[in-house]
């Protein structure tokens, strides 16, 4: 007589012939695509695609995928805090890749408190601070850090007998103000003149008065904290103005597109630089260049593609020691020494104490209508600075 075997047999043995699926890890992604820093946003939220795609295609974490959530927050607050919530309760992804300085520092006590390590394109020195911001992570220099190091090329280059004088333009909230305490208090240690200090807005059109009342001291120098399409308002109306103010500026203040904008009033302006600039002649350019199809991709994608990077080589480590879990997702990240990107940007160190990633910044300059880069700054790792 024939044996057949049960339904419930049948199943189990079908289970056991299908290829078994390789665990998910799931991340959060808050990206401005459309709202007042979307002109960065955008390709920054590209680069982390980008290299979230190429991961998956290259072996993923260990053979384990990720399954990348890419929300458009439009750089609301509110929004930020809702889409925060689906993350962790319906979707409970393992970790974040976060965007905006406001929206960075409103989740930080919330993140800490559900242990989800947040890897953020706000670089707030007060986000490097462990004590205050235990899961909260970055890949570039902070902002006051990058400040700092202008302001010191700046400084070392001067000719003159006199203190160089120095202002400062900014958007009111988070992300323009996260520096100034730092870069103002530092100015004047090393000899600066501060002499003005403006808000212009993001989504600013003309900056004439600002600038106007800053012509009256005749700064030497004057930083700029916005993003690329306010700096190039900010630039383009000093030039009609006649100001003889070299300017200076954030990491999110300008890119290769900035001479489009600026329509050549960009000439001189120099820039922080957290990244290396398309085409470079470093061996993770090369895979860049072969993922864009040869096509040049702006220098906030290649941070975004550093963030993910490095989440990744931190993911990896977690998940040897099996401990693939928000606090393993931390001690990973603190364990990180000298982290090389492959040359895209300065080594990631990260440990316990200090979040800070790196003290190494690289300057830019737009020269011809193209930027370039001028100089890199190597400066102390100083306890005081942490967080300030």
């Amino acid at each position: 007589m024939k044996r057949f075997l049960s339904l419930a047999a049948v199943a189990a043995v079908a289970v056991l012939a299908r290829p078994v699926q390789a665990q998910e890890i799931v991340i959060g992604n808050l990206a401005d695509i459309t709202g007042g820093t979307g002109d960065v946003g955008k390709p920054y939220a590209e680069g982390i695609k980008a290299y979230t795609d190429y991961i998956n295609a290259n072996g993923g974490i260990n053979g384990k995928k990720i399954k990348l959530l890419q929300q458009d927050y439009a750089y609301k607050i509110p929004e930020a805090l809702s889409l925060y919530k689906k993350f962790k309760d319906q979707d409970k992804v393992l970790a974040i890749q976060g965007w905006g300085s406001g929206d960075t520092e409103a989740l930080k006590e919330q993140v800490a408190k559900d242990q989800i390590p947040y890897f953020s394109a706000s670089y707030s020195a007060h986000l490097t601070d462990p004590t205050k911001s235990p899961y909260n992570f970055f890949c570039a220099p902070d902002y006051s850090t990058a400040a700092r190091a202008a302001l010191k090329y700046l400084k070392d280059s001067w000719k003159e007998k006199r203190k160089p004088k120095v202002a400062f333009i900014y958007p009111d909230n988070g992300y323009g103000k996260a520096p100034i305490p730092g870069a103002k208090k530092y100015a004047e240690e090393i000899g600066f003149d501060i002499v003005g200090e403006e808000n212009v807005d993001l989504k600013a059109i003309e900056a004439t008065t600002q600038l106007l009342n800053l012509k009256k001291n005749e700064p030497d120098y004057a930083w700029v904290g916005g993003t690329k399409v306010s700096t190039a308002v900010i630039l383009k109306d000093a030039k009609k103005l006649g100001l003889k103010t070299k300017f200076f500026g954030n990491i999110w203040s300008a890119d290769e597109a900035t001479p489009k904008l600026a329509n050549g009033a960009e000439e001189g302006y120099m820039i922080v630089l957290g990244a290396a600039l398309y085409g470079e002649q470093v061996p993770g350019m090369k895979v860049i260049e072969k993922v864009s199809g040869g096509q040049p991709v702006a220098s906030h994608w290649v941070r975004g593609w550093v963030s993910m990077m490095t989440m990744c080589e931190v993911l990896k480590i977690a998940d040897k020691a099996k401990e693939l879990t928000g606090p393993g997702i931390k001690k990973a990240a603190e364990t990180l020494k000298a982290f090389e990107t492959q040359g895209l940007t300065a080594p990631i160190t990260i440990t316990p104490n200090d979040h800070r990633p790196t003290m190494t910044v690289s300057l830019g300059e737009f020269v011809g209508g193209k930027l370039v880069k001028k100089a890199t700054i190597e400066l102390p790792r100083k306890a005081e600075w942490l967080g300030l």
